[in-house]
This record gives structure tokens, sequence and C-alpha cells, in this order.
């Protein structure tokens, strides 16, 4: 019976959350209602709610997540200080003699855009307002262009550094540690933010090209989609390869600074995203798009994010504490063991769960609320957590872009003119996500994708 109790629980919250109530205090709320209802009816130990300070506490204490709002103040006052914007004219002028070239240079602009805010919100948004009226105006096919932007703006869930790994590494590893406990091992062997960092380069990398490899197919079946920008517009332009290397490499400088002061085992993560903070007011000053103003609005909506992303963080943790005080992890633990093809069953079924809550639910509920249920239970059954990580970031990435939920769509078409219809960013998306899920599939047959990089670096 107490089983039950936690299957109504996660009903209730589902159900809560549906009706538009806030993620945090659904999750609170519906957690505590049902712990109070179990212990007026014997059916929930208060042991459980007694530990809920402690775990607050070890949420607020935990130095890795200090990195996340350091990680998006570095972002944010990348995107404020206009380099975003002088990245996409400068790379779409380099590479605009070519047919598809324009949605080339926004893949790569969203890629180094990705791995500098690593929030897939802020980069469709940024290159929505700034690419989209652009190809348009030049004559792209409105659903190429839509695609390209919604694909590129998800490559903040797979690029680091990326908040999405942050996270997913914290969480990662704490369910490591409890699937060696529940079997009886006690290993000082430990998953890091940076195993996650280095695992995701080969997936992202190999996903860029594709994006690219889609364009240029694009530039040969149908050049009329994808035209190259008229050539008295690149004449105007002076000295490029000169302005190609002023605003191309201090970004590119200050990335391989921070993730390469992690992967090289200089600093921890926090401390390279402190690095990545001063790094960016330093740009921005030297842009002369520094001032106090600029410095309010990015402290602001900082203060916005990280506060969305550790009231989720406290919400979830007390939910998953009373799920576990109703055995909800051994319900679940039995139904995934005893589907059919065992450890690929049991993944093929969290993997298309996940997939079905990312229409639904942002990638912090889900990092937070169900990776700590069943990731202790797969890695149990033998996966590699720096795999598993790896598929589910790239699982809720495409999850992201698949209509008709994805959240990739919806920020695009809160800012895309009403010229743009829904349905043809709906269909322009579609070849983006066939990539995405034969990129899975091949994560899949070669997990080494994901931990050769890893196994090379660290041993």
């Amino acid at each position: 019976m107490i089983e039950y109790l936690s299957l109504f629980l996660f009903l209730a919250a589902v159900f809560v959350l549906l009706m538009g109530y806030s993620v945090a205090f659904s999750l609170a709320g519906t957690g505590l209602v049902f712990a109070g209802i179990g212990a007026l009816t014997g059916h929930f130990d208060s042991v459980f709610l007694e530990a809920i300070p402690n775990r607050l506490f070890g949420v607020m204490n935990n130095e890795v997540l200090v990195a996340v709002p350091l990680f998006v103040f570095m972002g944010v006052m990348l995107e404020k200080s206009k380099i975003a914007e002088e990245l996409l004219d400068t790379m779409s002028i380099l590479f605009g003699p070519m047919r598809g070239g324009l949605g080339i240079s926004v893949t790569v602009v969203g890629m180094l855009l990705a791995a500098s805010t690593g929030i897939v919100g802020a980069t469709v948004v940024t290159m929505g307002l700034l690419s989209l009226p652009t190809m348009l105006r030049r004559g792209y096919d409105p659903k190429v262009a839509t695609g390209v932007i919604c694909a590129s703006g998800t490559l903040g869930q797979i690029i680091p550094p990326s908040i999405v790994l942050v996270l997913l590494g914290d969480v990662i590893s704490s369910a490591y540690q409890q699937s060696q406990i529940d079997q009886g091992i006690f290993s000082p062997e430990t998953v890091t933010v940076g195993d996650l960092f280095l695992g995701a380069l080969i997936p992202g990398l190999l996903l860029v090209v594709a994006y690219i490899l889609y364009i240029i197919f694009k530039a040969v079946v149908s050049p009329s989609s994808v035209p190259a920008i008229p050539q008295e517009e690149r004449d105007a332009v002076e000295n490029i390869w000169g302005k190609v290397l002023t605003v191309l490499f201090p970004p590119i400088l200050l990335i391989g600074l921070v993730l390469g002061s992690i992967l090289g085992g200089l600093a921890t993560p926090t401390e390279a995203a402190a690095v990545g903070a001063v790094g960016a007011i330093i740009l921005s000053m030297a842009k002369r798009s520094f001032s106090l103003s600029v410095l309010q609005e990015v402290m602001r909506s900082t203060t916005q994010v990280s506060s969305m992303v550790f009231i989720i963080l406290v919400g979830a943790s007390i939910f998953s504490l009373v799920f576990r005080g109703f055995g909800g992890d051994d319900m679940v633990r039995d139904f995934l063991t005893d589907l059919p093809g065992g450890v690929w069953g049991a993944l093929a079924v969290v993997m298309l769960v996940m997939f079905l809550l990312g229409f639904f639910l942002d990638f912090i509920e889900i990092t937070f609320v169900v990776v700590p249920i069943v990731a202790p239970i797969l890695l149990a059954m033998g996966l590699d957590p720096v795999w598993l990580g790896i598929m589910i970031a790239l699982n809720l990435q495409t999850s992201f872009l698949t209509p008709p939920f994805g959240f990739a769509l919806f920020y695009l078409r809160g800012v895309a003119p009403e010229s743009i219809s829904t349905m043809q960013i709906y269909r322009g998306v579609v070849p983006f996500i066939i990539i995405q899920l034969c990129m899975l599939g091949l994560l899949a047959l070669w997990p080494s994708l994901a931990t050769w990089l890893p196994e090379v670096v660290y041993g």
C-alpha cells in the first residue's frame, strides 16, 4: 500500500504542475502534504521529515552549485556586451561567399554562445532577435532559418561549460555514490563535472558538424533556400580577417581558459566560473559597453535565474525525500529490473519518460526530481555514469526541440515576427530532430564517444 502512495504523490505533483502553479512550490507543497497525510495514517516515518533541514543545508553548502550563478553571470555579461552580435556579423561576412554561409555562421555563433552562456532560453532568444530578421531579409527559407536557430540554441545543453552539465554532474555523482552504497561497495571513486565536460565534447562537436553538413546539403539540393550574401555587401567590409581576429579571439580565449582550467585540474568548476565571470567583465570593458546600469541589469538577471534554480532544487529535494520515504525508489527499482531486455529495456523506458517530461518540465526539474530516482538504479545495473549523464543531456536537448511542446520552439515563437507561422517553426526543426536522434543512437552504440576522452585525460 505504501508504495502506491509514492505513485499518487508523483501523479499529484504532475497534476499541480499542469494546473500552472510554480514548479518549486508545487514539488515542495505536494511532498509536505503527502508526508503529513502519511504521518497521520502511520504510513510515513517522521524521521524523513526531520532529515529535511539537513538536506536543505547540504544543498546550500554544495560548493559545486556555486558555479551556477557565476556561469549565469558570465553568459549574461557577454550577451549584454554585444559580443554575440559582433560575432554573428563577422562570421556571416566570412562565410558569406558560399550558399548557406549565414546558416553556418548562426550554427558556429550558436555553439560559441552556448559555450559561454549554457542557457538554452538565452541562446535561442538572442539568436532569434539577432539573426532571424537578417536571414529572412537575405532570402532564407523561414523553415530553414527557424530550424537552424532552434537547433543551435539548444547546443547549450551539451556544449561545455554548460549549466546543465554542472547540475547533472552533481546529481550523477550523488547517484553513483548511492548506487555503490546500495551494492555494498565503499569506493572513493566519484564522478566530477570535469568528467561530464570531457564526455560531452566529442558528441557536442559531432552535432555541430552534422548541423553544418545539413546546411551544406540544403545549399546543394535547394540553393534558393539558403542564398549567399550579396557581393557588394561583402566588399563594404574592410580588413575582414583583422576583424575576425579581434572579434573571435577574445570569447574563444575566455571559454578556453574556463574549460582548460577545469579539464586540466587547475581549478574547480566554481573557481573556473569565477574566472569566467571576471573575464566577461574585462571583455565588456574592452568593448566599452560596461557601465553601472549594465552591471545592475546583469546582476538582476543573474539573481533571478540563480534564485529559480536553487528554489527548484529545494522543492525537488523535499519531494524526492518524501518519495523515498514512501518507498517510491524501491517501486521504481522493481519496475525497471523486471522489464524485458534487462538494462537496455530499463534505459529505453527511462529515456522515453524523460523525453516526454521534457515537453512540460525544464531540465532543472528533470535533473533534480527524476534523475536522483532512476540514476542509482541504472548505475547499479552496470551503466557508465559519464555515458549515462551525456545520454540524458542529449535526450533532453532533443526533447526541447520536438513539437508541439519543445521549449526552444516556444522561446523562438516569442521573438519571431508574425509573418513566421508556428507550423513553419515546427517543420523547420524536423531535420535537426532526426540528426539528434541519430546522434543519440550513435552514442548508444558507441559509448566510447563519451567515455574515451575522460579515460585518456584522467586515466
